[in-house]
């Protein structure tokens, strides 16, 4: 007769409720960022986001970076910093861009990245953030059929992204424009993929692993992958006189609607805010961003109408898909373009964990099957 799992002595194990979503758990310290839901606000190593909104990109990049890098770098030195870095990841493309053609732009970009050894020689933190807009737009020109263009070091990084994407220099307030992008995404907290880049630094396993596990956190769905439907939304609305029975069916068949509502902000995302200003200097003959603040305002007013116990706003996805739509980024490109501003925080979280030299390891409940016991005969 054989001993059943229902007769084995049970383990002495904690019963009570797990935390599958980790909701409350402190996992790290650190200096570089803060989320207040309930407040609605993003603090970036002591600034208010809409403090900071219009900075240079590698001027945040030398606030964020600061007294955790090797050395303290300026904003005008990241620039050159990053002009050379651009140089030498573009070097890198031959032969491995013809090995992407398969894969989604993300995956691609994960590929591109993986050509940077962790042992290499040059300034980790700053070949991570200067490879991203290099590879991402040489895996989008590729998609349309189109070479490689290389940097120009002498251009800060969100002019020459665009310079690089489309072939040409862009008008300054698209630069702009994607400037205050990549700085209102550079870091948010402890949001999974900076969790996951700052696991994999604690190994002592590398920089670039650990911002490649980053990236491949930042591809799925639930964090990174939301700012391409709210365009597809905006495309099945229309027009003007379909929005709100759109929208209103919509909500009738449970479904979300995109680019709004956040896990963590209570209140309004502040980087919603901060995007719509950098789009409103964007608005051009075609009417797309005022139809899509026309669409906003008619969500707000239904979902508080139908939802009033659950604060909906519309978060960072509304307006990204927004910007990087009005500065000719393709939409299966987005996730690659917020890996490019989200670099700044993953490298300055992995050069924060080093720091503290210890690894990462929770635990975990177990609530399998307890053992047989050991002396049970097999009839």
């Amino acid at each position: 007769m054989t001993n059943s799992s229902k007769t084995a002595p049970q383990l002495a194990v904690d019963q009570s409720q797990g935390n599958a979503g980790l909701e409350g758990v402190i996992a790290a310290e650190t200096r570089l960022s803060h989320v207040d839901g309930m407040a609605g606000r993003l603090i970036l190593r002591g600034y208010d986001l809409d403090a900071i909104a219009d900075w240079r990109f590698e001027a945040l990049l030398a606030l964020l970076w600061q007294d955790l890098a090797p050395e303290n770098l300026n904003a005008a030195q990241i620039q050159t910093a990053l002009g050379k870095a651009r140089q030498h990841a573009f070097g890198l493309l031959d032969p491995l861009l013809g090995m992407t053609d398969r894969l989604s732009q993300v995956e691609a970009l994960r590929l591109l990245l993986s050509a940077l050894a962790d042992a290499q020689t040059e300034a980790h933190h700053v070949l991570a953030v200067a490879a991203v807009p290099v590879f991402a737009a040489a895996i989008a020109r590729r998609r349309q059929g189109l070479v490689p263009l290389q940097p120009d070091a002498s251009l800060g990084q969100a002019a020459d992204y665009l310079r690089m994407l489309h072939g040409k220099p862009m008008p300054e307030a698209m630069a702009k424009a994607l400037n205050t992008y990549m700085v209102t995404v550079a870091d948010h907290g402890m949001n999974a993929s900076t969790f996951t880049a700052r696991v994999i630094a604690s190994t002592k396993a590398g920089l670039f692993s650990a911002v490649i596990g980053g990236l491949c956190a930042l591809k799925g769905p639930l964090h990174g992958g939301a700012p391409g439907p709210v365009l597809d939304m905006l495309d099945a609305i229309g027009e003007a006189q379909c929005i709100r029975p759109w929208l209103t069916d919509a909500l009738a068949r449970g479904e979300r609607l995109m680019g709004f509502g956040h896990r963590i902000y209570r209140v309004r995302d502040p980087r919603a805010d901060v995007l719509k200003a950098a789009v409103a200097n964007l608005r051009d003959g075609s009417g797309r961003i005022r139809f899509a603040e026309t669409v906003e305002a008619e969500a707000l007013a239904l979902l508080s109408e139908k939802k009033p116990l659950r604060p909906l706003q519309t978060n960072v996805e509304y307006y990204t898909a927004l910007v990087l739509e009005a500065v000719g980024f393709p939409r299966e490109s987005f996730t690659n373009v917020f890996a490019a501003g989200r670099m700044a925080g993953w490298t300055a979280h992995v050069l924060e964990q080093d720091r503290t030299g210890r690894l990462i390891r929770p635990q975990s409940r177990y609530i399998g099957p307890a053992p047989m016991a050991s002396h049970a005969a097999a009839s």
